[in-house]
């Protein structure tokens, strides 16, 4: 059954990604809405969740479905099936046509990833896991790095977008990593980040304030590629923590470590 749910995630995430393509850098100032502060939504997000939800439900019509687009209430205890999903991680660079954006599939079984599809759209790069069969990057398998010093390691984060009242503590982090390692990159797509654990492009990846649908599928995928996955104080099962470490397991650690200060805050 597990098999069949990633090739229809699959299949909805090409399906996304087609529309998405097409419309990729074209968005009038007009056409974007404003959730909150830099939070932002386009026709387009709402379109690509549709095209994911029509092939989803078409192929698990009884399955629950947590989606960005249209989200009261995350309930993280919801038990037996459910799919998460974004159809634009990224939307912002997606605005102005600026890689990566993604979308990002998973499916959840009483509270756990057991399948996670993540399609890079610009450079129609797939990353697929099954929970338990390994991850892969467009049909081949993928993983995690095996380097174990920090001060070797590239790293990925997110900065904050919508919530600036931590600043401060947040930049003393930052220096941290930024003294304390070979480079650290951001690009506004958690869900790429964490794929590029997974495939060895990254060491670690750190963020907080982040959300279910920017991180199930991905940390799955870091998961099955043999990497680590946990929030900010050490515990697995981080999807619907709000922020979260991923590494190669080797420097996991050591990151934990340098973002102590900001463990407590999760917007």
């Amino acid at each position: 059954m597990l098999t069949s749910a990633r090739d229809v995630a699959i299949k909805a995430a090409e399906k996304a990604a087609r529309l998405i393509r097409y419309h990729a850098g074209d968005i009038d100032e007009d056409g974007i809405e404003r959730k909150g502060v830099n939070d932002l939504v386009t026709e387009v997000d709402t379109a690509a969740q549709k095209a994911v939800l029509q092939v989803i439900q078409q192929a698990f019509p009884e399955h629950a479905i947590l989606a960005e687009e249209g989200v009261d209430d995350v309930d993280p205890t919801v038990p037996g099936y459910r799919w998460i999903i974004d159809p634009i991680d990224g939307t912002t660079n997606f605005t102005r046509g600026c890689p990566p954006y993604a979308v990002s599939i998973a499916l959840q079984k009483d509270g756990v990833s057991v399948v996670g599809v993540v399609l890079e759209v610009t450079a129609d790069d797939l990353f697929t896991a099954v929970k338990g069969a390994g991850a892969y990057q467009n049909g081949r398998p993928i993983h995690v790095t095996n380097n174990g010093v920090l001060e070797n390691s590239l790293l990925a984060t997110g900065f904050p977008y919508t919530v600036f009242d931590y600043l401060e503590v947040y930049t003393e982090v930052l220096q941290r990593f930024l003294t304390e390692s070979r480079g650290l990159r951001r690009h506004g797509a958690a869900s790429v980040d964490l794929v590029r654990v997974a495939n060895g492009t990254f060491d670690g990846f750190y963020e907080t304030g982040l959300s279910p649908w920017d991180v199930a599928a991905g940390s799955l995928i870091v998961e099955e590629a043999g990497g680590a996955v946990t929030d900010f104080h050490g515990k697995p099962n981080a999807v619907f923590g709000g922020q979260m470490i991923a590494s190669n397991g080797r420097v996991h650690e050591e990151m934990l470590a340098h973002v102590q200060p900001l463990k407590d805050i999760r917007r």
